[in-house]
């Protein structure tokens, strides 16, 4: 019959498509892998991902956290965690992480020259994640924290099907823009089967430092609303403000170096949000 036959071919269409997917195998020594990601470029991702590890261990002080930065391209965490140099090869020819703040590190941008671009197609571009990702000794981890480059490519595609991630968390401003952006990337997580934990709304308010007026420069709750639409969370707001800005531009994020601050308190929560949607690690 017809049905029978229809359903024959989705069978074969579903074998083929299974073997085409990479084996996910979990990174050694992690316990829990959190993916930070936006849809769009200069939504505030990487200061994002980096408060939010600092967050991690600043709210349980048991636990170890580190930090992956995944964009190849355009690396900020070296400069936004305050490090440089070379990663030291273990024995076993591994990769050590750069630490600092208790967070240990790995980037692209510890193995380039700082201000060198990296000119490389699609092939050179996926073995650099794949030895980011398989190539570094992390140690024991409670939390790594990956710092994903903008939108719904090769390389977001290949770490969420090459590994098995915990649960990804969705950075945007209120601007349509950005939300339009920000949609395709939860669609993207859902289609591999990735958690979306919730959405952060970044970038949500200006308060005028003298008037204390405050004004909503991209719009005002766009992310919420388009969490609704998609039956997410919202993981917490965060501001639009300087001391962010400067902080993380100086290698002193404002978790770290204000820790009583509006905004610090703002990714305190946040880290909280997502450790409680996360499911229980192994043992």
């Amino acid at each position: 019959s017809s049905s029978s036959g229809d359903e024959a071919l989705r069978d074969k269409y579903a074998r083929i498509r299974s073997r085409g997917l990479p084996k996910q195998k979990s990174i050694e020594g992690v316990k829990q892998v959190v993916v930070v990601a936006s849809g769009k470029g200069g939504v505030g991702k990487s200061a994002t991902a980096v408060n939010i590890a600092l967050a991690l261990a600043a709210n349980d002080s048991t636990k170890e956290v580190g930090l992956l930065d995944a964009d190849i391209y355009g690396p900020s965490i070296p400069k936004m965690m305050n490090l440089k140099g070379n990663p030291e090869l273990t024995p076993k020819n591994l990769m050590r992480p750069l630490k600092n703040y208790g967070i240990a590190c790995m980037s692209m941008g510890f193995l380039i020259e700082e201000t060198a671009p990296v000119v490389w197609r699609g092939l050179m571009v996926m073995s650099a994640v794949e030895k980011l990702l398989r190539q570094v000794d992390w140690g024991q981890l409670d939390y790594l924290v990956i710092d994903m480059p903008p939108g719904t490519g090769d390389v977001q595609l290949s770490i969420s099907q090459n590994i098995p991630i915990a649960g990804a968390v969705i950075v945007s401003t209120p601007q349509d823009v950005a939300l339009l952006d920000a949609h395709r990337g939860a669609e993207m997580f859902r289609k591999v089967r990735v958690p979306v934990l919730g959405l952060v709304q970044n970038m949500s308010v200006f308060q005028c430092p003298k008037c204390k007026h405050e004004t909503h420069i991209f719009g005002a709750d766009g992310v919420r609303d388009l969490a609704k639409s998609l039956g997410l969370d919202i993981l917490g707001d965060i501001p639009l403000h300087v001391n962010i800005r400067e902080t993380c531009d100086s290698g002193q994020p404002v978790v770290i170096s204000q820790p009583q601050s509006d905004a610090a308190k703002a990714y305190l929560k946040i880290a909280m949000e997502i450790v409680r949607r996360l499911p229980v690690p192994p043992a």
